[in-house]
């Protein structure tokens, strides 16, 4: 075991690092600019077409306020698309099956689920969405949102390789160019590769079959390949079907399962090595590059050998206690889960292809830890950089306070008005996380949806708002959230936790934008080697155990207490 999961993790962070690098470089050139001149030419039809006279002036430089509104604007434009398709698919075409339109809770939760990045899914999508909905809905927001992301990246990174300057980019250029320069090419190629291995890619009605009983059956079909590749490269992981990546249309193989796991983290791992080429240090992009990779594989050795070791009682039952198959596909094994597990909760993805609900009680909490940590481990596309930036900034500040120097980084002063931000962007989510777990607790609306008791019980609750409030969308099951009480709060905790962030990190560019950038000295601390990795970790660590040990504490790791002391 301890062998083919060395392997396994090994040859996936090699695979994921050559195929990253050349991409950060491409994604480096898309933040400073450095278009082609024919592509430009091009682009200037494009804007001309949406009813801009004069491009070029239109289309200027905005500060960081410009920015974060036209980012909202923009965002809640898409919200009331979504929730008025969601509605109305009934009476649209591309319906082969007569799906009726969604709830209003359901619309407003699914809708903002989607241009939150979050990909909540509170109903199954085979039985409740029509192909125009998944394509022309989902899939636009599965692009959009995950744009959205990247861009509020590109405005950070630009404030720090910049001084004395109020303007960020254009927001209407950034998301324009990630989506058809990054996102779109990227993910046909995805696209075509899930193909080759079964992945379906059609808009033939249902289909119905007779199965291995001699029963009917109802086999769904749809465009779900086109799906699937911007469903993971964006970190959204709202799947075409209820079962998500553990259905064998969305992922055959055990080459897919590896393939959707490297396209979960390409992204946002390019980033960090467009990071360090854009500020002209690769040394920084390489730091955020080690902790990521440091904690992710202490993680996924921490959830496989939780899985490897299985569940006691099961012995009572004359099946084999030694390993935790349930919840799990044959076809991925317990490696191929666990890892998938672990890499689409460090990313702010949410795809799953088993059950969580069904790991171990330390095997479910790696996950929700993951996640409450602010999902900066790789982390979504674009906020798992601005996030782990967040705590660089912070580790900086308390280093700076511990040893008498000005705390700065890159060259630029992180002063008082930089670390409120800073706190606010990092204390919001717990803060959200903890407030709905209580909330959802006191109240009978939210009791009544816990299926399961105890600490347990707990648990899917903590999961359900760690994974809202941290915009990853995966649950732990158990918890019956189709209800006015769940759609809306679930909805109001995922808007919060994706905009009351990226509103700070935009107002931490602006100020950094405008400052000068100091020159390094021999009593600047140096943010790259072993020493800073070090103190990045202990900072995430830190906040993460002053948070949520409390709340794991009554939950996974009371239930893990519960079952080996009782054994």
């Amino acid at each position: 075991m301890a062998t083919n999961a060395f392997l396994l993790i090994a040859s996936f962070l090699l695979v994921l690092l050559v195929l990253a690098k050349p991409l950060g470089i491409f994604i480096a050139r898309l933040i400073e600019g450095d278009i082609p001149h024919l592509v430009t030419k091009v682009e200037t039809i494009v804007w001309r077409s949406s009813g801009l006279k004069q491009p070029g002036r239109d289309m200027t430089e905005m500060n960081w306020s410009s920015y974060a509104l036209a980012i909202l604007l923009f965002n809640l434009l898409g919200f009331v698309l979504l929730f008025a398709l969601l509605l109305f698919q009934g009476t649209l075409p591309l319906n082969p099956q007569k799906l009726s339109g969604m709830s209003w809770d359901l619309a407003f939760n699914t809708a903002i689920s989607f241009i939150t990045n979050t990909n909540w899914q509170s109903y199954s999508g085979e039985n409740s969405l029509s192909y125009l909905s998944q394509m022309a809905g989902l899939g636009v927001q599965n692009f959009l949102s995950a744009a959205t992301g990247i861009a509020v990246i590109f405005a950070l990174i630009r404030a720090f390789s910049r001084h004395n300057s109020k303007t960020l980019g254009n927001a209407w250029v950034d998301i324009a160019r990630i989506t058809l320069y990054l996102l779109l090419p990227i993910s046909v190629i995805f696209a075509l590769f899930f193909v080759s291995q079964g992945v379906i890619q059609n808009f033939s009605p249902y289909v119905l079959s007779d199965n291995l009983n001699s029963a009917n059956q109802l086999i769904p079909m749809g465009p779900v390949a086109s799906q699937e590749a911007i469903k993971l490269l964006g970190t959204n992981g709202g799947g075409f079907f209820g079962t998500n990546s553990a259905h064998p249309f969305e992922n055959p193989t055990a080459l897919s399962n590896f393939v959707q796991m490297l396209a979960i983290f390409l992204i946002p791992t390019a980033l960090c090595f467009a990071f360090g080429r854009v500020v002209g240090d690769n040394k920084q992009g390489h730091t955020l590059l080690w902790v990521m990779v440091i904690i992710f594989v202490i993680a996924a050795a921490t959830v496989i050998n939780a899985e490897y070791v299985g569940n006691p009682f099961l012995s009572d039952f004359s099946a084999d206690s030694t390993i935790n198959m349930e919840g799990k596909e044959s076809r991925f094994g317990i490696l191929g889960s666990a890892l998938y597990a672990v890499v689409t909760t460090a990313a702010s993805c949410g795809a799953v292809n088993a059950m969580h609900d069904s790991f171990t009680a330390l095997g479910g909490m790696v996950p929700m830890w993951l996640m409450q940590i602010g999902e900066v481990i790789f982390g979504g596309v674009g906020s798992g950089l601005y996030g782990m930036l967040l705590f660089v900034l912070l580790a900086v500040f308390i280093a700076g306070l511990m040893i008498g120097r000005t705390p700065e980084y890159l060259g630029k002063k992180i002063e008082v008005r930089e670390m409120k931000m800073v706190a606010i962007a990092i204390l919001i989510t717990p803060t959200l996380v903890l407030c709905g777990t209580a909330i959802a607790l006191m109240t009978d609306a939210g009791r009544a949806g816990i299926l399961n008791s105890g600490a347990h019980g707990f648990s899917e609750v903590l999961y359900a708002f760690s994974s809202a409030a941290n915009n990853n969308g995966s649950a732990f099951a158990g918890l019956s959230t189709n209800t006015p009480f769940y759609n809306v709060l679930l909805a109001i905790i995922m808007f919060l936790g994706r905009f009351g962030v990226i509103l700070p990190v935009l107002a931490i560019a602006g100020s950094l934008g405008m400052k000068k950038t100091q020159v390094s000295t021999a009593a600047s601390l140096p943010t790259h080697g072993p020493i800073f990795i070090g103190l990045l970790i202990l900072t995430i660590l830190l906040i993460g155990a002053l948070t949520f040990v409390p709340a794991l504490a009554i939950g996974p790791i009371a239930e893990h207490l519960q079952i080996w002391l009782a054994a």
